[in-house]
């Protein structure tokens, strides 16, 4: 087809890499991938770039029928996506374990089967396209970047999506910035729609945790008054993160959250506050912290409600939310990210914060890829008291 002028370029590179990918992928003779391999290499066009030792498969933990954490398989010989012009290849270093991706894996959240688990990774880009490098980027570059498909060697990620890592920042915490310190970033800035404001009371759940460790710390930052609830194991780690009020429960064992019937939280918020409640609740436990959050408010405060971890929040009817004029929201990420501008504001901030020392990333583990079941389990039985990880 090339040689009669009917692909040619770009078009032609990505068809053999296509090619290539899939014949590993369903183990096609190896001549047949070797000679597309060569083929490819020999007409690539000028300005993409590449290190010289990109594979044609990597490894990946793939997701091929919804389930439990032994749902996560490990592929040996995963086809290695190929890039289109605006893209770049990451050969990926860390990937970030979130309770998300336990939701795409269990099917809470639907996705198309087959599926590459996770959406957060860091490492180095491999590959460069002409748009991407014109957008300043370059092979050897080291970023962080959320999209799906990052439990995987080698991840096709947008320009416009890439986070440029300070040379100060190891790749760890960077890769641990993207879904936590991002989500917490929009909560404390931008979810509550100033509800709140300096000096005002806000109740954030699980601080002891991932996500609200970082809210716990960004809270401070902003100037809120913060009550924080944990388990008592993770009650050193609550207190770290600088709350003023921290309510500890009992635990509740092979759970990913604390037992919330084993203190009277909103007695405690209504003695703390003087009676008035708070302007926000940070909710990412779910079920059994609904009831608790909603009676916590104060006067048109807002009930943030961000995670399941307890099991996804019941129907109730708005008139529930009538006693205090309350409001309530389900936001997520990719709303309060909705373009580059936004992405680099919140993500500036965080890497500023990071390198100042107001903002302090605990990573709690890290796994290996070959591992990846495991993973998920530690992050589901509540162990978990910072920032879990793949090293890939």
């Amino acid at each position: 087809l090339r040689d009669q002028g009917l692909i040619g370029g770009r078009h032609f590179l990505a068809a053999m890499l296509s090619f290539v990918r899939q014949s590993a992928a369903r183990q096609l003779p190896q001549h047949l991938a070797r000679a597309a391999a060569c083929s490819a290499m020999k007409h690539a066009p000028a300005a993409f770039r590449a290190f010289s030792d990109v594979p044609t498969t990597m490894k990946a933990a793939v997701v091929h029928e919804t389930g439990p954490a032994s749902a996560l398989k490990i592929e040996a010989a995963w086809p290695v996506p190929v890039i289109v012009d605006g893209q770049v290849l990451v050969k990926n270093e860390f990937a970030g374990i979130n309770f998300i991706d336990t939701y795409h894996r269990s099917g809470l959240y639907k996705r198309e089967l087959p599926f590459v688990g996770g959406q957060e990774g860091g490492g180095v880009i491999a590959a460069v396209t002409p748009k991407a490098e014109a957008m300043g980027f370059k092979v050897g570059d080291r970023v962080a970047y959320s999209v799906f498909q990052t439990y995987a060697e080698y991840t096709a990620v947008p320009a416009g999506k890439l986070q440029p890592v300070p040379d100060k920042c190891g790749l760890d915490v960077a890769t641990a910035c993207v879904v936590q310190g991002m989500t917490a970033h929009y909560l404390i800035n931008s979810a509550h729609a100033n509800l709140i404001q300096p000096g005002e009371w806000c109740l954030i759940h699980g601080v002891g945790g991932g996500t609200c460790q970082w809210a716990a710390q960004m809270a401070k930052i902003k100037g809120y008054k913060v009550i924080g609830t944990t388990s008592k194991s993770k009650e050193a780690v609550g207190r770290a993160t600088g709350v003023d009020e921290l309510i500890v429960c009992d635990e509740a064992p092979g759970t990913s959250f604390e037992d919330y019937t084993s203190v009277d939280i909103t007695k405690r918020v209504m003695e703390i506050t003087n009676g008035e409640g708070v302007k926000c609740v940070v909710d990412g436990i779910g079920k059994a912290t609904m009831d608790i959050s909603i009676d916590s408010l104060a006067r048109r405060g807002i009930f943030v409600s961000f995670g399941n971890a307890s099991g996804a929040v019941p129907p109730f009817p708005v008139l529930r939310l009538i006693a205090k004029s309350a409001y309530v929201t389900r936001p997520k990420l990719l709303d309060y990210t909705v373009d580059r501008t936004e992405m680099l504001y919140r993500s500036g901030d965080i890497f500023k914060w990071l390198g100042d020392g107001s903002l302090k990333v605990a990573i709690d583990k890290t796994f290996a890829l070959d591992e990846a079941s495991k993973g998920h389990e530690y992050l589901e039985a509540g162990k978990s008291t910072g920032k879990v990880l793949y090293k890939i």
